[in-house]
């Protein structure tokens, strides 16, 4: 009886024990209590050393969770400390800007207005070019003179992830995004949508979507001649009205009854959003940018670009339910781009995907309008500051025109002041101030300085045309014969330009 007693004792105690971790003495009774001291206290020693030594199952995964992760850090630590060490090897023969260890060079860019201007004098202090790091461990040579860009541009490299990942759930891996056989195939279906003959009904309508904006803009000055105009977005209304017109058939009336405000607006938000985003060390991680307020804001205006983009896209395919043939649709106006998107195939007659074609119509939304409307802001706040210029373009274009109103194709041709002041402007205010590539071998440069690689490099077009040691006096208005030589622009962006002056 004792026995039991016992046993039962020891179960109830020992859990008692482990719960509470408190002093037991034996309950046997008194008439046994002489034999089961000895036992009872052996029991409690036992219970005592099993509830001390044996820890919880919990506490040992939390143990060996701990490990691992410390295991992981270090080796983490090590593998990125080794990572920084190579890329300084690398770069040991392109000086640069002092960075930190961690941070890099974000910390020395005070805010993103100063950005362009402390290149710039990191660009005199490092000719040619010279490293930034964006973070401890993300660097980019940065080129800033035009014999380097001239070795890179000769390659054929592809664009550099870094600098595209953050446009790619806005655009799309498009024409601008994309590379290798995939841009190849776009670039040779898409091709004919600007040929001289597609490009020239354009004329008059985006010179219809000018006239909107000036009529606008003189019922506001008669309103109040002494008050200030903020032109960006009557700019940026009047480029996206010509680009749906003109690429897409598709008459918005958004200078109107400013319905695709919001469009606009989402688009100079993704804009910011994706700069800001390419120049923070914390924003690289997709899964830290998705739970910030910036990565909210970007979801929701890419969100609004695609809901806008779409309804273009399934307009013009109900419209083309009778008429799905190419030479139909010649044969009743010219062909445009999203006609040549929805009806171009290839040599084996694979056409583009949904998704490949929404990539293309929000690469040309985004790009037709916004780069655009920059370019020519641009341009008008240069002729302002250069009233003898303005002068000698307007009287050039009253030369041409004569007694017509209309501006026509072939006038285009004939602004050679025009067209080099158009470029000037791009000069001095590069809508795209930088591009970026991704090396697909090493490159060398004239200099003798070496790249591996995979090594992302980019090219400060807006540096290259204030560099002290290109241009005489960088940003003054420098003679033209320079600047047909040097300046980059697009074909179509002077189109706009010409136009609008």
């Amino acid at each position: 009886m004792c026995k039991q007693q016992r046993a039962g004792d020891y179960e109830e105690k020992m859990v008692l024990r482990v719960g509470v971790y408190l002093p037991f003495s034996c309950s046997c009774s008194s008439r046994c209590k002489d034999v089961c001291d000895l036992h009872c206290s052996q029991d409690c020693v036992i219970v005592v050393f099993m509830t001390e030594r044996m820890p919880s199952l919990s506490s040992q995964l939390l143990l060996v969770c701990a490990g691992f992760c410390l295991v992981y850090v270090l080796m983490k630590s090590i593998q990125l400390y080794f990572k920084r060490q190579a890329l300084l090897k690398v770069l040991e023969s392109f000086p640069g800007p002092p960075s930190h260890w961690l941070y890099g060079n974000v910390h020395q860019i005070t805010s993103h207005r100063e950005e362009l201007k402390i290149m710039l004098n990191w660009a005199e202090s490092y000719p040619y070019a010279y490293p930034r790091w964006f973070g401890g461990f993300v660097p980019a040579l940065i080129i800033t003179h035009p014999d380097y860009a001239k070795t890179l541009f000769g390659r054929g490299d592809p664009k550099a992830d870094v600098s595209c990942h953050s446009l790619v759930p806005w655009i799309g891996r498009g024409l601008l995004l994309s590379s290798g056989p995939k841009w190849y195939q776009h670039r040779r279906l898409l091709t004919p949508a600007f040929h001289y003959d597609i490009l020239k009904p354009y004329v008059a309508l985006i010179a219809e979507s000018t006239k909107v904006m000036l009529d606008k803009w003189e019922k506001l000055i008669a309103e109040d001649s002494t008050k200030s105009l903020e032109m960006f977005d009557h700019v940026s209304l009047m480029t996206l009205d010509s680009i749906m017109k003109c690429a897409f058939s598709y008459k918005s009336d958004c200078q109107a009854d400013r319905k695709l405000d919001y469009y606009v607006k989402s688009v100079s938000d993704l804009t910011l959003l994706v700069f800001q985003r390419a120049t923070s060390f914390l924003f690289q991680s997709n899964l830290i940018y998705q739970c910030t307020p910036s990565g909210r804001r970007f979801k929701e205006a890419t969100r609004l670009t695609h809901q806008h983009t779409k309804k273009v896209i399934e307009e013009r395919k109900k419209s083309l339910q009778n008429e799905r043939e190419l030479e139909k649709i010649k044969k009743k106006r010219h062909l445009d781009f999203l006609d040549i998107l929805l009806c171009a195939k290839d040599e084996n007659g694979i056409g583009l995907s949904d998704e490949d074609i929404r990539a293309e119509v929000d690469t040309f939304m985004f790009a037709g309008h916004d780069t655009t409307a920059s370019g020519i802001s641009w341009l008008l706040y240069a002729m302002a500051q250069q009233p003898e210029h303005q002068e000698r373009c307007r009287e050039e274009i009253k030369d041409i025109l004569g007694d017509r109103e209309d501006i026509q194709w072939d006038d285009l041709g004939k602004m050679t002041y025009t067209t080099m002041c158009i470029k000037e402007s791009l000069r001095l205010y590069s809508p795209v101030p930088v591009v970026s590539r991704q090396l697909s071998k090493p490159i060398t440069f004239f200099d003798g300085r070496t790249l591996p690689e995979g090594f992302p490099v980019a090219v400060a077009i807006h540096i290259i045309h204030q560099n002290p040691s290109v241009w005489q006096d960088p940003e003054g208005w420098l003679s033209f014969h320079s600047s047909l030589t040097c300046s980059i622009a697009l074909a179509t962006s002077q189109l706009y330009d010409k136009l609008l002056l």
